[in-house]
């Protein structure tokens, strides 16, 4: 039995990677019918500027902040005691459809080329009014690709609407994905502790960056005061007790705006006060420097020819510290490299072996967007399609770009779309 399990799962890849060819023949074709003037809309950025004076990387330096033990000791007992990773994916029982199964609407969310290899719907009454975000996965985590021994993704989620109306939480999906032929996953509310750990509020961001890295989780905070980082300990996930709408302590327990689950902060890292200090937009790891390092980069509109900035920290080699920030000895984490890009609009960025990756923005709601690749020495590069070979070929809302060094390949979502694709192809697709 178990041999025809292995042979009905091969046989279902098979046909699930001949449909998702498919699909990109029928996105190439509609991108043959961009006319030339959009395919020529985002020029070509050029190389990379290295910033290397202090009055360029000093604004980038974060102040590291910690919560008190005695705050997260103190919500805990009210809690209970908090469970790691594997526990939540043991009630991960929220199917994800496989790309065969999303709608022909969902599909066109895919990047045209390359194409992807694996593609999962999120299911729409259970994403309805949130956005979705970043991505990363437990090749983030660990450099032998498991917690564990689990494969998982962590799909991160914001509510639109104002405060009043339930908006400003921010959660993540923990996706059981040891078999991706049929992955499930269960909501973490993202919180923060208040009144010294006897209660939490929800975490105020859109998470367009997130990184897993080690036992720590580093979220972008775009709505949460000075806050550019928080930090979230993947050992301490408490349980919610009372399944309601609410977010903290109610009569009767602990409430997570209807997730089973709920993620307390242990830190943060703050702007400096430095004119032309910036919040990271978005993250992703770099296992190829040494140390291993936090990639982040900032959103500046595609109007005009503004770039922006690109830059990396790296992480603290101190036992300590796992999944920390270098600091130093004032608790700032200093910028280890830093580069300007021209690529103005720009959203995802990934770096690895010295070549960074930046996804751009569609300039239509629903068209498709650009995935440059730059460095400092040669001219960039973008990912091309269709018969006029437009540069249109990336997905338009893409937030994120994590690589899984262990199997080799990129992860992202957008929209309703989770997807993945080899970092190889996207290479042999630039032109």
């Amino acid at each position: 039995m178990k041999q025809r399990g292995r042979h009905r799962r091969r046989k279902r890849g098979q046909a699930l990677r001949a449909f998702l060819a498919g699909t990109a023949l029928a996105l190439t074709a509609a991108a043959t019918m961009i006319s030339a003037s959009q395919a020529t809309v985002a020029a070509n950025p050029g190389t990379l500027k290295p910033l290397t004076s202090a009055a360029e990387t000093a604004p980038l330096r974060l102040k590291e902040s910690r919560v008190p033990e005695r705050s997260l000791d103190r919500l805990s007992a009210g809690m209970g005691h908090p469970v790691g990773v594997s526990a939540v994916l043991d009630s991960a029982d929220r199917p994800l459809r496989d790309a065969i199964d999303c709608t022909a609407g969902e599909r066109t969310a895919l990047p045209v080329e390359p194409t992807a290899t694996a593609a999962y719907c999120w299911d729409a009454a259970d994403t309805r009014s949130w956005r979705a975000g970043a991505v990363t996965t437990s090749g983030d985590a660990d450099d032998d690709g498991l917690w564990g021994a689990n494969r998982v993704i962590l799909s991160a989620w914001s509510r639109t609407g104002t405060a009043a109306q339930g908006g400003g939480l921010a959660r993540v999906a923990f996706v059981d994905a040891n078999d991706l032929n049929r992955p499930t996953y269960s909501w973490v509310l993202l919180a923060v502790p208040v009144d010294g750990g006897r209660d939490f509020r929800g975490l105020v961001s859109e998470v367009s960056g997130m990184v897993w890295y080690q036992n720590k989780l580093l979220v972008t905070a775009s709505g949460d005061g000075g806050d550019a980082l928080y930090v979230y300990d993947m050992n301490r996930v408490q349980r919610a007790t009372v399944d309601s709408g609410a977010v903290g302590r109610v009569r009767g327990g602990w409430s997570a705006h209807g997730a089973q689950w709920v993620l307390p902060a242990v830190g943060s890292y703050r702007l400096t006060d430095a004119a032309g200090a910036t919040r990271p937009d978005y993250l992703s790891l770099d296992r190829s420097t040494a140390p291993d390092s936090l990639v982040a980069g900032e959103w500046l509109s595609g109007d005009g020819d503004t770039g922006g900035r690109l830059w990396r920290y790296d992480f603290s080699g101190a036992p300590d510290r796992a999944g920390l920030l270098a600091t130093d000895a004032g608790g700032y984490a200093r910028v280890a490299e830093a580069y300007a890009t021209k690529a103005s609009g720009s959203g995802p960025v990934l770096a690895h072996d010295s070549q960074w990756y930046l996804g751009r923005a569609a300039g239509t709601e629903g068209d498709h967007g650009t995935l440059w690749r730059q460095n400092t020495s040669n001219p960039a590069k973008a990912t091309r399609c269709g018969a006029d070979e437009t540069r249109s070929c990336w997905s338009g809302e893409s937030e994120s770009l994590s690589y899984w060094e262990q199997t080799g390949d990129v992860w992202s979502q957008s929209g309703r779309v989770l997807f993945a694709l080899p970092l190889a192809s996207i290479d042999r697709s630039l032109g």
